[in-house]
């Protein structure tokens, strides 16, 4: 057209795509970018965790198939972990065991049996004229039986022997022996003498000891023990038991010694020991027997002793521990 205003040429279509193109295309990798820098919750493509938990805990990244071909092909081992001081802090290491007990005391004693002489009886004043009867003791002849003393406070001495057997009867039943008592206060009077020498060999005793009190001068004071001399006279014949009862006797001056305190007698035998060939229990016996005067009651500062009952329990102890050493002693003499 002659004589108007050119006009532009129009953009072909291509033009236009492209330059979008170029345009779209930076933006797009910008914000991609911008994605991943925001995102840590695994490659291009994963799906963004919530906004709690991602404030709270990063989810765990997936292994890459390299990771895991090498995971598969290393065996599982388990975590070795170090060793804990927790136990050793609450729960202190218990203490090693005692060495096993030798004393006396946890001896077993079972299948022995032991008679205990409690001398006189409680009854007896008021029997004299059945305790006065004269019985024969192989050399001699003498009263069935005596009253026995007592201290100036009217403790008797029947009160004493019974109650010190009755408590050496517990110790030594708890070491596993049959105790025998000649009378347990279960009788008026007596019995006779000849009747308590004869009560070993009735209950198969292995060992006997008479219980007594003395009634010596008030000066005098301490313990002893009476052992049997040999008597062979009339019925009576003790030869086989004179040897074991001077060994018992021994024995029983130690442990009583040691287990009240009690000094030897200072008033009469020698060293604590005394022999007699006049005491019926002793002669006619044909088990190994021993007396004990545990005290001379007529003397205040024993009196005092033997009255008190935690010194009692201490007495019974020491004729516990004495019958005990004599019989496991016996024991091994017999296993030779």
């Amino acid at each position: 057209m002659t004589g108007s205003t050119p006009r532009p040429p129009r953009r072909s279509a291509l033009l236009r795509a492209t330059t979008a193109a170029a345009v779209a295309v930076p933006l797009c990798t910008a914000g991609w970018f911008g994605w991943r820098a925001l995102d840590h919750s695994g490659p291009a493509g994963a799906t963004a965790a919530p906004a709690t938990a991602a404030t709270t805990a990063p989810a765990p990244e997936q292994p890459s198939p390299a990771d895991t071909a090498t995971a598969a092909a290393t065996p599982l081992t388990p975590p070795v972990e170090p060793p804990s001081t927790a136990l050793a802090t609450e729960t202190p290491t218990p203490p090693p065991p005692a060495p096993a007990p030798t004393d006396a005391a946890t001896t077993s004693l079972a299948g022995r049996t032991v008679l205990l002489d409690p001398g006189h009886n409680p009854g007896n004043s008021a029997h004299t004229a059945e305790i006065n009867r004269q019985v024969d003791i192989g050399n001699t002849r003498k009263e069935c039986d005596t009253t026995g003393t007592e201290t100036n406070a009217g403790y008797t001495e029947a009160e004493y022997t019974l109650d010190v057997s009755r408590r050496a009867r517990a110790i030594l039943a708890a070491r596993g022996a049959k105790v025998v008592l000649v009378q347990d206060g279960d009788r008026p009077w007596g019995p006779c003498i000849d009747e308590r020498a004869r009560a070993g060999a009735d209950a198969h005793a292995d060992v006997a000891v008479s219980v007594h009190g003395d009634g010596g001068p008030a000066s005098g004071s301490g313990f002893h023990v009476i052992m049997p001399a040999r008597v062979v006279a009339g019925k009576a014949d003790n030869s086989a038991i004179v040897a074991p009862s001077h060994r018992l006797g021994l024995l029983l001056r130690e442990r009583f010694h040691a287990a009240t305190g009690e000094p030897y007698a200072d008033y009469i035998a020698k060293d604590g020991l005394d022999t007699r060939s006049d005491l019926g229990g002793l002669n006619l016996s044909t088990v190994p027997k021993v007396f004990i005067e545990c005290g001379n009651m007529r003397n205040s500062t024993d009196a005092k002793r033997m009255t008190d009952p935690q010194w009692r329990q201490q007495a019974a102890q020491g004729i516990a521990d004495a019958l005990t050493a004599f019989l496991t002693t016996q024991e091994k003499t017999e296993e030779r």
